[in-house]
């Protein structure tokens, strides 16, 4: 082998070289986000397959065994994986913010690969306890890290060439992670970079396709939540429609937000201490309060709510209209603590619950119409993000009908959603980011931020 390279001429090695540094190293890079993500996506499938046959043997049992997964990825999450918690979106958005010094010194801790491991390994076991938590967003921060560790193959790494693949990376895991390629584009566009330039858009849809072909060719060509036959409604119920979705969406979704953003101001004093003092023993009582939503609700409100979800748009589930509000409160009880987990997908399952709510007062309008819109309405007030919102849905349910009624009821409800609190990642991600401090002082080392 050895000999054989060796009668390789020079230009051609270098040739050879060259073409691996410009794409080589990025189509891994893809390859590997993709294959991970499915992967991911199998293995919580799995946790959560495990947690509901054990449910259903026995409906008590969370009550047990959620509070003890709570502590235990509580524990793990701040003893040897600190910036894994939460949805992993924030620490993105960190590293990306940053500039020279402080993005060297951000990315390689919030994107290492042993985060990538915690987050995957402690999500499992949070989905296993039964937890609202969704797989997307910590895809997200998965594909990130990937690609920001294929750096390591270039010989002279930039800054700039790092927010590059981080950018690139974070966006080919939400498109494989939702199979949504174009939502993976305005994701990066929208909530991740403020500015995209010519050079890397061409990397981010590289690296979009290659790992959605990976994802493809192993999940096979699927509509996330299928596809919905859009009703004959008249323009007055489609009108109606956006216009109830968008405000109520934007309302539920504002006080989401504000919830997660203001614990000191709705938490007693006490409980804050507590949490502080006793992190552990906290994430325990958080997992029993999502537990006892979980047995009062009669087990719907358990996981990321993707079987919910794609029931009610199907008319195949019949939901009380009190799963949207249990939902909510689990899913609250399962960021609280500050493990690993995202809220994607649990966010479309509450604006599925709403849109079945809403059916039960405009009954002559249809109710596929009636969740579709509610869904992109809540994601849109949760992220304030409302054409990365509005294409989501609109993939995830092959929903090319309804595409200005989508647009609309996402740009309303983020509108409706600013007036209870800021853009929720990026309040989040503000944690991660260290003050600036003169050249002479050194800043204390900083802990991992309260989720």
């Amino acid at each position: 082998m050895m000999d054989h390279l060796a009668r390789i001429p020079g230009h051609t090695l270098r040739r050879l070289r060259r073409l691996w540094l410009q794409y080589g190293i990025l189509w891994l890079g893809a390859v590997l986000v993709g294959l991970v993500a499915v992967i991911y996506a199998w293995l919580i499938d799995f946790g959560f397959d495990l947690f509901r046959g054990m449910q259903q043997q026995h409906s008590w049992l969370p009550l047990l065994l959620t509070p003890a997964m709570s502590a235990l990825c509580v524990w793990l999450t701040r003893r040897f994986f600190a910036g894994a918690e939460g949805s992993g979106i924030p620490q993105v958005m960190a590293t990306l913010s940053e500039h020279g010094a402080a993005a060297a010194s951000r990315a390689p801790v919030l994107l290492s690969l042993k985060v990538l491991l915690g987050k995957i390994g402690i999500s499992f076991l949070g989905i296993v306890g039964g937890f609202t938590i969704g797989r997307e967003g910590p895809t997200v921060q998965v594909g990130a890290a990937l690609m920001y560790n294929m750096r390591r193959f270039y010989p002279r790494p930039s800054v700039l060439l790092e927010k590059r693949l981080i950018l690139a990376g974070a966006a080919a895991g939400l498109s494989a992670a939702f199979n949504t390629p174009l939502a993976g584009i305005v994701f990066a566009i929208e909530e991740l970079s403020r500015s995209f330039e010519q050079r890397t858009s061409g990397i981010v849809i590289t690296t979009i396709i290659f790992a959605g072909i990976v994802a493809l060719g192993l999940n096979g060509n699927y509509t996330y939540f299928g596809t919905i036959t859009a009703g004959a409604d008249s323009a007055r119920q489609v009108i109606v429609a956006v216009l109830v979705c968008g405000v109520l969406m934007g309302i539920a979704g504002g006080i989401f937000c504000w919830l997660l953003l203001n614990t000191a101001k709705w938490m007693p004093s006490r409980l804050i201490a507590f949490r502080a003092a006793r992190p552990v023993l906290f994430g325990a009582g958080c997992g029993l309060l999502v537990a006892a939503i979980g047995v009062i609700g009669g087990g719907v409100t358990y996981g990321s709510g993707y079987a919910e979800a794609k029931g009610l748009l199907s008319g195949q589930e019949h939901l009380s209209a009190w799963y949207p509000l249990l939902k909510m409160g689990a899913m609250v009880g399962s960021y609280l603590p500050g493990i690993p987990g995202g809220i994607f997908a649990p966010s479309l399952s509450i604006g599925a619950g709403f849109g079945n709510m809403l059916h039960m007062v405009f009954g002559d309008t249809s109710l596929s119409m009636l969740i579709a819109l509610a869904m992109v309405g809540y994601l849109a007030a949760v992220t304030q993000s409302p054409i990365t919102a509005f294409v989501i849905v609109m993939e995830m349910i092959n929903g090319h009908t309804l595409v200005i009624s989508l647009m609309a009821t996402a740009l309303l409800a983020s509108r409706v959603s600013r007036f209870f609190a800021p853009p929720l990642y990026e309040a989040l991600s503000a944690r991660y980011i260290r003050p600036v401090v003169p050249a002479v002082v050194a800043a204390p080392p900083a802990g991992p931020p309260a989720s």
